[in-house]
Protein backbone atom coordinates (compact mmCIF):
# COMPACT_ATOMS: atom_id res chain seq x y z
CA UNK A 1 0.00 0.00 0.00
CA UNK A 2 2.55 2.60 0.90
CA UNK A 3 5.61 1.19 -1.47
CA UNK A 4 6.71 -1.67 1.71
CA UNK A 5 6.00 -5.43 1.10
CA UNK A 6 8.55 -6.46 3.67
CA UNK A 7 11.27 -4.96 6.21
CA UNK A 8 13.55 -5.81 8.81
CA UNK A 9 14.24 -4.17 11.86
CA UNK A 10 17.76 -4.71 13.27
CA UNK A 11 19.65 -2.84 16.67
CA UNK A 12 19.57 -3.76 20.10
CA UNK A 13 17.27 -3.15 22.83
CA UNK A 14 15.41 0.19 21.33
CA UNK A 15 14.22 -1.83 18.14
CA UNK A 16 13.71 -5.03 20.11
CA UNK A 17 11.20 -3.10 22.22
CA UNK A 18 12.00 -2.79 25.90
CA UNK A 19 10.44 -1.34 27.98
CA UNK A 20 7.31 -1.70 26.07
CA UNK A 21 5.74 -4.55 27.58
CA UNK A 22 3.25 -7.35 26.06
CA UNK A 23 0.95 -9.38 28.43
CA UNK A 24 2.99 -12.25 27.46
CA UNK A 25 5.86 -10.61 28.62
CA UNK A 26 7.82 -10.09 25.16
CA UNK A 27 7.95 -6.48 23.92
CA UNK A 28 5.92 -4.70 21.39
CA UNK A 29 8.20 -1.36 20.81
CA UNK A 30 8.29 1.21 18.21
CA UNK A 31 9.68 -0.67 14.96
CA UNK A 32 6.54 -3.68 15.62
CA UNK A 33 4.31 -0.66 15.48
CA UNK A 34 5.54 0.58 12.69
CA UNK A 35 5.27 -2.61 10.89
CA UNK A 36 1.61 -2.80 11.57
CA UNK A 37 1.53 0.74 10.13
CA UNK A 38 3.61 -0.72 6.92
CA UNK A 39 1.24 -3.72 6.46
CA UNK A 40 -2.12 -2.07 6.77
CA UNK A 41 -3.67 -5.05 7.53
CA UNK A 42 -2.42 -6.80 4.71
CA UNK A 43 -1.42 -10.77 4.70
CA UNK A 44 1.55 -10.90 2.16
CA UNK A 45 3.25 -8.48 3.97
CA UNK A 46 6.57 -9.48 5.69
CA UNK A 47 8.77 -8.71 8.50
CA UNK A 48 11.60 -9.86 10.65
CA UNK A 49 13.16 -8.31 13.83
CA UNK A 50 16.56 -9.10 14.38
CA UNK A 51 17.46 -6.88 16.99
CA UNK A 52 18.44 -7.62 20.80
CA UNK A 53 18.96 -6.10 23.63
CA UNK A 54 22.81 -5.34 24.77
CA UNK A 55 24.20 -5.82 21.13
CA UNK A 56 27.02 -4.06 20.44
CA UNK A 57 27.57 -2.34 16.96
CA UNK A 58 30.05 -5.35 16.23
CA UNK A 59 27.33 -7.60 17.12
CA UNK A 60 25.14 -5.79 14.95
CA UNK A 61 26.82 -5.81 12.03
CA UNK A 62 28.50 -9.36 12.25
CA UNK A 63 25.20 -10.80 12.85
CA UNK A 64 22.20 -9.15 11.89
CA UNK A 65 23.12 -7.25 9.03
CA UNK A 66 24.36 -10.28 6.53
CA UNK A 67 21.04 -12.02 7.37
CA UNK A 68 19.09 -8.34 6.36
CA UNK A 69 21.20 -7.85 3.10
CA UNK A 70 19.97 -11.70 2.51
CA UNK A 71 16.91 -11.16 2.66
CA UNK A 72 16.61 -7.97 0.83
CA UNK A 73 13.55 -5.98 1.83
CA UNK A 74 11.98 -2.97 0.67
CA UNK A 75 12.83 -1.23 4.26
CA UNK A 76 15.51 -1.93 6.79
CA UNK A 77 15.58 0.09 10.04
CA UNK A 78 19.08 0.34 11.44
CA UNK A 79 19.43 1.82 14.79
CA UNK A 80 22.80 0.84 16.65
CA UNK A 81 25.75 2.25 18.52
CA UNK A 82 24.07 3.54 21.61
CA UNK A 83 25.64 0.73 23.88
CA UNK A 84 29.12 1.19 22.27
CA UNK A 85 29.04 5.58 23.10
CA UNK A 86 27.95 5.11 26.17
CA UNK A 87 30.77 3.25 27.64
CA UNK A 88 33.58 5.17 28.93
CA UNK A 89 36.10 5.80 26.85
CA UNK A 90 34.57 4.91 23.87
CA UNK A 91 35.95 6.36 20.87
CA UNK A 92 32.92 7.66 18.71
CA UNK A 93 34.71 8.37 15.46
CA UNK A 94 35.66 4.48 15.58
CA UNK A 95 32.12 3.79 16.16
CA UNK A 96 30.73 6.29 13.46
CA UNK A 97 33.29 4.33 11.09
CA UNK A 98 31.94 0.80 11.80
CA UNK A 99 27.83 2.48 11.67
CA UNK A 100 28.48 3.99 7.96
CA UNK A 101 29.97 0.70 6.71
CA UNK A 102 26.77 -0.83 7.53
CA UNK A 103 24.81 1.88 5.83
CA UNK A 104 26.99 1.65 3.05
CA UNK A 105 26.08 -2.19 2.27
CA UNK A 106 22.74 -1.53 2.57
CA UNK A 107 22.30 0.96 0.20
CA UNK A 108 24.97 -0.77 -2.26
CA UNK A 109 22.26 -3.29 -2.48
CA UNK A 110 19.76 -0.95 -3.46
CA UNK A 111 18.04 -1.28 -0.05
CA UNK A 112 16.01 1.57 1.81
CA UNK A 113 17.38 2.76 5.14
CA UNK A 114 15.83 4.10 7.96
CA UNK A 115 18.27 5.20 11.07
CA UNK A 116 17.95 6.91 14.35
CA UNK A 117 19.70 9.31 16.24
CA UNK A 118 20.13 9.35 19.57
CA UNK A 119 17.85 11.45 22.27
CA UNK A 120 18.62 14.25 24.06
CA UNK A 121 19.19 12.76 27.37
CA UNK A 122 18.78 16.50 29.37
CA UNK A 123 15.72 15.74 31.66
CA UNK A 124 17.32 12.32 32.65
CA UNK A 125 19.45 12.72 36.06
CA UNK A 126 23.02 11.33 35.77
CA UNK A 127 22.57 10.33 32.14
CA UNK A 128 22.42 14.09 31.29
CA UNK A 129 26.46 13.90 30.91
CA UNK A 130 26.10 11.69 27.89
CA UNK A 131 24.80 14.66 26.27
CA UNK A 132 28.10 16.08 25.02
CA UNK A 133 28.86 12.63 23.05
CA UNK A 134 25.14 11.65 21.99
CA UNK A 135 25.35 15.30 20.24
CA UNK A 136 28.87 14.23 18.50
CA UNK A 137 27.49 10.93 17.20
CA UNK A 138 24.61 12.74 15.88
CA UNK A 139 26.12 15.07 13.53
CA UNK A 140 28.05 11.82 12.26
CA UNK A 141 24.91 10.18 11.74
CA UNK A 142 23.44 12.78 9.81
CA UNK A 143 26.50 13.64 7.76
CA UNK A 144 26.17 9.19 6.67
CA UNK A 145 22.58 10.06 6.11
CA UNK A 146 23.18 12.60 3.68
CA UNK A 147 26.28 11.04 1.94
CA UNK A 148 23.99 7.22 1.00
CA UNK A 149 20.25 8.65 0.72
CA UNK A 150 19.13 7.20 4.03
CA UNK A 151 16.57 8.96 5.76
CA UNK A 152 16.50 9.90 9.33
CA UNK A 153 14.47 9.86 12.26
CA UNK A 154 15.62 12.89 14.55
CA UNK A 155 14.76 11.51 18.06
CA UNK A 156 16.95 14.50 19.66
CA UNK A 157 14.83 16.98 18.67
CA UNK A 158 11.53 14.97 19.21
CA UNK A 159 9.80 17.43 22.15
CA UNK A 160 7.54 14.59 23.16
CA UNK A 161 11.03 12.87 24.57
CA UNK A 162 12.21 15.48 26.49
CA UNK A 163 9.39 14.46 29.03
CA UNK A 164 10.56 12.28 32.24
CA UNK A 165 7.16 10.36 31.02
CA UNK A 166 8.58 9.26 27.97
CA UNK A 167 11.46 6.81 29.42
CA UNK A 168 11.29 4.09 31.46
CA UNK A 169 12.46 3.65 35.36
CA UNK A 170 15.88 2.38 33.72
CA UNK A 171 16.66 6.04 31.98
CA UNK A 172 17.60 4.03 28.65
CA UNK A 173 15.08 2.34 27.15
CA UNK A 174 11.28 4.52 26.46
CA UNK A 175 7.77 4.06 27.55
CA UNK A 176 5.03 2.33 25.40
CA UNK A 177 3.35 6.00 24.54
CA UNK A 178 7.46 7.08 23.92
CA UNK A 179 7.31 3.74 21.67
CA UNK A 180 4.14 4.97 19.78
CA UNK A 181 5.09 8.20 19.18
CA UNK A 182 8.55 7.13 17.51
CA UNK A 183 6.60 4.69 15.06
CA UNK A 184 4.43 7.30 14.43
CA UNK A 185 7.39 9.66 13.33
CA UNK A 186 9.01 7.16 12.08
CA UNK A 187 6.23 6.50 9.42
CA UNK A 188 5.87 10.01 8.92
CA UNK A 189 9.26 10.16 7.63
CA UNK A 190 8.92 7.74 5.68
CA UNK A 191 5.77 9.69 4.02
CA UNK A 192 2.65 7.62 5.25
CA UNK A 193 0.15 9.43 6.37
CA UNK A 194 -1.37 9.00 9.63
CA UNK A 195 -4.08 9.70 11.92
CA UNK A 196 -3.11 11.41 14.93
CA UNK A 197 0.07 13.71 14.97
CA UNK A 198 3.36 12.25 17.59
CA UNK A 199 3.85 16.24 18.41
CA UNK A 200 0.64 15.96 20.86
CA UNK A 201 1.31 17.36 24.11
CA UNK A 202 2.10 15.23 27.22
CA UNK A 203 -1.22 15.81 29.87
CA UNK A 204 -0.39 17.69 32.55
CA UNK A 205 1.19 16.37 35.85
CA UNK A 206 -0.71 15.74 38.72
CA UNK A 207 1.92 15.94 41.35
CA UNK A 208 4.90 18.09 40.59
CA UNK A 209 8.02 16.68 41.21
CA UNK A 210 9.95 17.54 44.34
CA UNK A 211 13.82 17.72 44.31
CA UNK A 212 14.15 15.06 47.50
CA UNK A 213 12.04 12.97 45.47
CA UNK A 214 14.48 13.18 42.42
CA UNK A 215 17.22 12.59 44.82
CA UNK A 216 15.21 9.02 45.63
CA UNK A 217 15.28 8.03 42.54
CA UNK A 218 18.45 8.49 41.67
CA UNK A 219 19.53 6.73 44.94
CA UNK A 220 17.23 4.05 43.36
CA UNK A 221 18.12 3.85 40.11
CA UNK A 222 21.75 3.86 41.08
CA UNK A 223 20.99 0.26 42.53
CA UNK A 224 18.71 -1.25 40.35
CA UNK A 225 20.21 -0.28 37.19
CA UNK A 226 23.36 1.66 36.89
CA UNK A 227 25.02 -0.80 38.89
CA UNK A 228 23.99 -4.29 37.58
CA UNK A 229 25.16 -2.35 34.38
CA UNK A 230 28.55 -1.69 35.57
CA UNK A 231 29.21 -5.07 36.89
CA UNK A 232 28.10 -7.17 33.33
CA UNK A 233 30.00 -4.30 31.47
CA UNK A 234 33.14 -5.31 33.73
CA UNK A 235 32.48 -9.42 33.28
CA UNK A 236 31.89 -8.94 29.60
CA UNK A 237 28.23 -9.97 29.29
CA UNK A 238 24.80 -8.76 27.80
CA UNK A 239 21.47 -8.39 29.22
CA UNK A 240 20.91 -10.54 26.02
CA UNK A 241 23.15 -13.53 26.07
CA UNK A 242 21.30 -16.61 25.80
CA UNK A 243 17.99 -14.83 23.94
CA UNK A 244 17.26 -14.98 20.50
CA UNK A 245 15.23 -12.22 18.00
CA UNK A 246 12.26 -12.16 18.60
CA UNK A 247 11.28 -12.48 14.62
CA UNK A 248 14.20 -13.90 12.84
CA UNK A 249 12.78 -14.84 9.66
CA UNK A 250 10.58 -12.51 7.16
CA UNK A 251 6.84 -13.67 7.87
CA UNK A 252 3.78 -12.27 7.80
CA UNK A 253 2.74 -10.02 10.42
CA UNK A 254 -0.32 -11.08 13.03
CA UNK A 255 -2.64 -8.33 14.20
CA UNK A 256 -1.84 -7.35 17.67
CA UNK A 257 -5.48 -7.62 17.89
CA UNK A 258 -5.30 -11.37 17.24
CA UNK A 259 -2.73 -11.79 19.54
CA UNK A 260 -5.33 -10.39 22.26
CA UNK A 261 -7.95 -12.85 21.61
CA UNK A 262 -5.64 -15.43 21.69
CA UNK A 263 -4.33 -15.06 25.04
CA UNK A 264 -7.98 -14.22 26.20
CA UNK A 265 -9.38 -17.51 24.93
CA UNK A 266 -11.66 -19.77 27.59
CA UNK A 267 -8.53 -22.32 27.20
CA UNK A 268 -6.17 -19.27 28.08
CA UNK A 269 -8.01 -18.65 30.60
CA UNK A 270 -8.36 -21.59 32.11
CA UNK A 271 -4.96 -22.68 32.19
CA UNK A 272 -3.72 -19.30 33.82
CA UNK A 273 -6.41 -19.96 36.62
CA UNK A 274 -4.53 -23.37 36.96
Amino acid sequence: MYGFDSYVAIGDSFTEGLNDALPDGSFRGWADRLAEILAAGRSDFRYANLSLRGKMLDEIMDEQLPIALELKPDLVTLCAGGNDIIVPGADVEAVVERFEEGVAKLREAGIPVLIFNGPDTKVLSVMSVLRGKVAIYNTHLWAIAERYGARMVDLWTMGPLHDRRAWSDDRLHFSPEAHRRIAMKSAEVLGIPLEGDWREPWPDEAVPSRWIDSRRSDLAWTKVHLLPWIRRQLRGQSMGDGLSPKRPQLSPLVPLEVLEVAENTPHQQQQQAS
